[in-house]
């Protein structure tokens, strides 16, 4: 005789996204709608919102919530840096959940892709002496800067064009010394990437720096709620179908 068992499944970890905070209420309202699509594209599974600062809930908060619940932390960060590498990681050990830490979203094809979208919809078109500066947040952390110099490089190979990496803060290039490069190398119609995962200070600061065009932000693209669960899966060493 076969004996069913009946007795109920665990659940697939929660995917917690871990977002910075912005002052800015687009950046909540962005995320919000990034939530809603992941969601949408994995029905069924957990899916939370924490912020290391500025916005609730704040990440610690929704650890909290979740009990001894198994999770899976997302981090919405385009580079590895101090936060991917030790705030995210201290408030999940602090908290006591069982939890991992995926990797930061970029670099990533699927990043170039989706910058490539955002700056047709402003305008973008390939031109003899057009490049682009790809404008993104900045660190300290010397990973950071390879990270965003490789993303550079899937951009550049996406466009057919020099895509210089600058920075809104903490590192060098900024937005108009890479202007001013691109310059000296007879590009004249030069276009800001904005490298951002939402609206805010820097990438506002950093599109007026443009003396063409400027791209929004990557926001709630469809590519992007793909990427999160390619990211969580990779962190659970699942299966997945999308390059590394």
């Amino acid at each position: 005789m076969t004996v069913t068992d009946l007795s109920p499944r665990p659940g697939p970890p929660a995917l917690v996204l871990v977002a910075h905070g912005s002052r800015d209420p687009r950046a909540l309202a962005t995320v919000r709608a990034l939530m809603e699509r992941v969601r949408e594209l994995r029905p069924g599974l957990p899916v939370h919102l924490g912020h290391i600062e500025l916005n609730e809930p704040l990440l610690p908060d929704t650890l909290a919530a979740l009990g001894d619940a198994r999770a899976v932390l997302v981090p919405l960060l385009l580079s590895r840096g101090y936060h991917a590498k030790q705030d995210i990681p201290e408030m999940a050990a602090a908290a006591g959940v069982r939890a991992r830490v995926a990797a930061p979203l970029g670099p990533h094809p699927l990043l170039a892709d989706i910058l490539h979208a955002r700056l047709l919809e402003a305008g973008w078109r390939r031109r003899p002496a057009s490049a682009v500066v790809l404008a993104a947040a900045g660190s300290r952390d010397p990973e950071s800067r390879i990270d965003t110099g490789r993303m550079a490089g899937l951009l550049a190979a996406r466009l057919g064009v020099p895509v210089l990496p600058a920075y809104a803060s903490a590192a060098t290039p900024t937005v108009p010394e890479a202007i001013t490069a691109l310059r000296a190398r007879g590009r004249h119609h030069i276009a800001v990437a904005s490298y951002f995962t939402a609206p805010g200070r820097f990438a506002t600061e950093c599109a007026a720096h443009a003396p063409w065009i400027a791209s929004a932000p990557l926001g709630a693209h469809d590519a992007m709620a793909e990427l999160i669960l390619h990211r969580y899966e990779r962190a659970l060493g699942t299966p997945v179908t999308a390059a590394a």
